[in-house]
């Protein structure tokens, strides 16, 4: 009897940067360092419609991919996002399947969800047809959130619908929604988000996760994470500073001790 052939490797992930602020330079050091992907985190950032309409554009004009995290789950920031050019929209607090449904549907067009068209840039400023409307749906992507309780306990059901393309998890918020304090990566944290990771691998859909500390890292490697957000804007820049600093001081006491 022939063996069986042993699966081949796992697709690498795409790695992506946390952008909070609107910094073209910010998005061509990712790219000159390796990284594919950008997430906008637009909800808690510095980011006006105008910075989107101008960032948007030029991570896809990088060849990187660009997704947004909404202001909200709303029509409104759903698809601005989308409209502007987005690749996929992260939609925070969704509480629930029936919500999901709801929101998600922002993202999607009839008949499938509820997506209102804009004949802008997606379009080429033209207006559109029924392969166009198809290539959207199935191009841009709508990964709800879990970062809320009621949304980790109905992590499947989510999962199922058909306006959803994969989930986000928000380990900080979900941390503090299922009254485990602040996040520290416990092993509590790590069990839920692969809980959340082996939820999406069994219904066929990619999973996200920021992970900014080795056990994040090695869980999203290990359980097959689509996008592994790896580096946050502002944590980058005060790791430099610290360890630039930090490296002046030691040589200060190495000359300081020689003398």
């Amino acid at each position: 009897m022939s063996e069986r052939p042993s699966p081949g490797p796992a697709p690498a992930p795409s790695v992506a940067i946390w952008l909070t602020e609107p910094s073209i330079a910010a998005v061509e050091m990712g790219r000159l360092a390796g990284y594919d992907t950008v997430v906008l985190d637009i909800e808690h950032g510095l980011f006006d419609l105008h910075d989107l309409d101008r960032i948007i554009p030029f991570i896809r004009s990088t060849g990187m991919r660009a997704i947004a995290k909404v202001l909200g789950p709303e029509r409104g920031p759903i698809q601005q996002a989308l409209d502007f050019g987005a690749d996929a929209v992260a939609i925070p607090h969704v509480e629930s399947a029936e919500h999901a449904a709801q929101v998600c549907a922002f993202a999607k067009f009839p008949p499938l969800g509820d997506r209102s068209f804009a004949g802008g840039r997606t379009s080429n400023y033209r207006g559109f047809t029924d392969d166009w409307v198809s290539a959207q749906d199935r191009d841009t992507h709508c990964y709800p959130m879990i970062e809320d309780a009621s949304a980790f306990d109905e992590v499947k059901a989510i999962l199922d619908l058909p306006v959803v393309d994969g989930i986000f998890i928000g380990p900080s918020d979900l941390s503090l929604r299922r009254d485990r304090g602040a996040y520290s990566v416990t092993d509590d944290d790590l069990a839920d988000i692969r809980q959340l990771a082996r939820a999406a691998t069994a219904a066929a859909k990619p999973w996200l996760l920021p992970a900014w500390s080795q056990p994040e890292q090695r869980l999203a490697v290990e359980e097959g994470a689509a996008t592994i957000v790896a580096s946050m804007q502002y944590g980058a820049m005060l790791a430099g500073f610290t360890n630039t600093l930090e490296n002046l001081k030691q040589i200060q006491h190495d000359v300081r001790s020689t003398r």
